[in-house]
């Protein structure tokens, strides 16, 4: 008789993006001495010597990650660049150069293709970044783009996850939620455009959270402004699933719990209107939206005063004891165990 190999089926859904990861690379070994982190945090280190460099990759697939109904593709070559350095400033390295593939179907035309690079090009002429590599190919599927970023570190400025220390302070740069608000307007437009293709929306009011979520900008300058600060965080990451996912895997490298406090995040008020516009509540969105590329980090207790009242960082909460568990601390004091919901690329659709 048959089996039926249907039953020894595992849904990728069911180990998440984060749990196939740690599944699929449990069983390999690091070979070479160059190899200081290879995979678990925002980027892989190397060791070559005078300064060590820091690589990430990140994918972004049509229909997946972006709907060119509504992003234009200038945008969308600037915002895949932007994507991997905010890897390499969670790092706390400064990035260098990039690799850009890409692989199209017969729909694009060199038109679009110069577009896309237009955007590419601006992206590393703001923060100074070589084009030095990719490749190109076919698609039957659409558009798919590859960004491989590259940066420098000292070695004891490098910054992994798995720092952070009880009593540390959790701090953003920033404001958060505002991309994926700008998300959710675009997609109304979008069926408001499939309902009546003569309509020309006003989007002027929204400018601001439409602008986080097709131009986001990663944060280059954080590095520079806490060593004039004389901080030296002791962990570092940054947000590009929700600020929930972002803490829980601090938590988890770093074998502490949290308590993040809902009075303490901040918000842009046009992010605050549109979430009352769409009757969402803006906590919920703020911890879960994700694609904010802001840092998220952990400082030591001591070093409070020399950021306090710095525009550029906000204290949102601190860590404490793993086993006192990772909790939101609503505006009316009730704990409530903090939850993931943020970006899941491997989530089934229901």
């Amino acid at each position: 008789m048959l089996e039926n190999k249907d039953q020894n089926r595992t849904s990728l859904a069911q180990l998440g993006e984060f749990g196939l990861i740690d599944h699929i690379t449990k069983n390999f070994t690091i070979h070479q001495k160059s190899t200081l982190k290879a995979i678990g945090d925002d980027a892989a280190v190397l060791d070559f010597k005078s300064k060590k460099a820091v690589v990430t990759t990140d994918l972004l697939v049509e229909g997946v990650h972006f709907d060119l109904s509504y992003m234009p593709l200038k945008h969308l070559g600037y915002k895949s660049v932007v994507v991997n350095l905010s890897d390499i400033c969670a790092m706390n390295a400064v990035p260098t150069q990039i690799t850009v593939s890409i692989a199209l179907s017969n729909r694009f035309p060199l038109e679009a293709v110069e577009e896309l690079y237009e955007g590419i090009r601006l992206a590393c002429e703001f923060y100074k970044v070589d084009l030095v590599g990719g490749d190109t190919t076919s698609s039957t599927t659409g558009l798919m783009i590859s960004v491989t970023a590259i940066g420098e570190v000292k070695k004891e400025e490098i910054l992994y996850r798995s720092g952070a220390q009880e009593n540390d302070l959790l701090v953003v740069t920033g404001d958060i939620g505002a991309a994926y608000m700008g998300l959710q307007i675009l997609e109304r437009e979008k069926q408001v455009f499939l309902v009546n293709p003569q309509s020309q929306p006003d989007l002027d009011e929204y400018s601001y959270i439409i602008e986080r979520q097709l131009k986001p900008e990663a944060r280059t300058d954080v590095k520079e402004l806490l060593e004039k600060l004389e901080v030296k965080p002791t962990s570092m990451i940054d947000v590009s699933d929700g600020i929930s996912s972002e803490i829980m895997h601090i938590c988890k490298a770093s074998n502490v719990g949290c308590n993040l406090f809902e009075d303490k995040l901040p918000l842009d008020p046009q992010f605050i209107n549109v979430c009352e516009e769409f009757n969402l509540d803006s906590t919920t969105i703020a911890i879960n939206g994700g694609e904010d590329y802001e840092l998220l980090f952990t400082i030591k207790m001591e070093d409070y005063d020399k950021i306090k009242g710095n525009p550029n960082f906000t204290v949102i909460g601190h860590m404490v004891a793993e086993n006192e568990g990772i909790h939101l601390i609503t505006r009316e004091h009730t704990k409530i165990p903090l939850k993931a919901r943020g970006w899941n690329a491997l989530q089934e659709e229901n």
